[in-house]
């Protein structure tokens, strides 16, 4: 698989800011930024008719999804069609999987994948207003309602909204490497993906930002991630009761310290792992699991894959 021409296909009416994070990903050229250039499609089943949108604007789309019969990557954004998709709609997608093409949703675009047959067996997600929904309607698919997106084989789903986004950049890191996702992530002014302790590719968010009251605390245990740090001493860097703090950490990153640390540790060996090439215990010290087995121990956990396994496969695709 590659990732080098992207369709989105549209369905009537059109959610604009599940099209719109599509557009931002891949349909803005970044040359000058060293990141490689996209060839992207926007197709519709009716060509050259005007589609609706949530928004009160109407999009006009010129190619039809015989455009979309090679591409990389056939993305679906939500629409509220998306739950009855027509025939020739899902013979796209289901073609696009056949091939061995990626294949991306957003939101109540897995509606869509599911009626074409695509997500049977799959791990899969969508916003979390349909999961329940999803779940019911189709027994076959393996519905998570709690993660921003899932990845099994070469389908990607994600949940609503921004979740979509989370999505577009791990596919982009999948296939073009950290440093391209970074370089997208930068000019975007987000974050280029959000771990949180589940598998290789079903990540869960964890807000890191200025605006949390949590924020200097946070910022300076990810400048000293090779230390030690106890709940104790971290209590007493964010001026708050050890207690306090414990409570306050939860509720605004949704994990403990233990885990947001042993989550970010895992992420900066990630990092390591596919842009440098020193050795797996280096690596181990300086993220601030000390030894290699532990490192071992926790990035299997997080990932799925052995830091050694995980270097070659991804050090082969980027």
């Amino acid at each position: 698989m590659a990732l080098r021409s992207i369709a989105v296909l549209l369905q009537d009416p059109v959610a604009t800011f599940e099209y719109g994070v599509l557009c931002e990903v891949f349909g803005v050229d970044r040359v000058d930024d060293g990141v490689p250039a996209f060839d992207f499609r926007v197709v519709t089943e009716h060509p050259g008719r005007p589609l609706a949108s949530e928004a009160g604007v109407r999009v006009a789309v010129e190619d039809g999804l015989d455009a979309a019969a090679d591409v990389d990557l056939l993305a679906i954004p939500a629409s509220e069609s998306a739950h009855e998709p027509s025939e020739a709609v899902k013979a796209a997608v289901r073609d696009a999987v056949e091939r061995g093409a990626w294949v991306l949703s957003v939101c109540s675009g897995a509606f869509t994948l599911a009626e074409a047959g695509v997500l049977d067996g799959r791990e899969c997600t969508t916003h979390w207003r349909y999961t329940d929904r999803l779940a019911a309607a189709y027994p076959n698919l393996k519905v998570d309602p709690d993660v921003l997106y899932a990845h099994d084989g070469n389908v990607i789903t994600s949940a609503g909204t921004a979740a979509g986004l989370d999505a577009c950049m791990h596919l982009v890191r999948h296939e073009l490497g950290a440093t391209v996702a970074n370089r997208i992530a930068r000019r975007m002014v987000v974050s280029p993906h959000r771990d949180g302790g589940q598998r290789q590719f079903i990540d869960r968010p964890v807000p890191v930002t200025d605006a949390d009251s949590l924020g200097p605390v946070l910022a300076f245990m990810l400048e000293n991630l090779a230390e030690t740090h106890t709940v104790a001493e971290l209590a007493q860097y964010a001026a708050m009761s050890p207690r306090t703090f414990a409570r306050r950490f939860g509720a605004e990153t949704g994990t403990t310290p233990h885990q947001w640390l042993v989550d970010q540790r895992v992420l900066r060996a990630r990092e390591m792992l596919e842009e440098t090439d020193l050795p797996v215990e280096q690596i181990a010290r300086e993220v601030g699991f000390g030894t290699a087995a532990l490192l071992r121990h926790h990035f299997t956990k997080c990932t799925g894959l052995t830091p050694t396994v995980f270097r070659t496969r991804h050090r082969a695709t980027a």
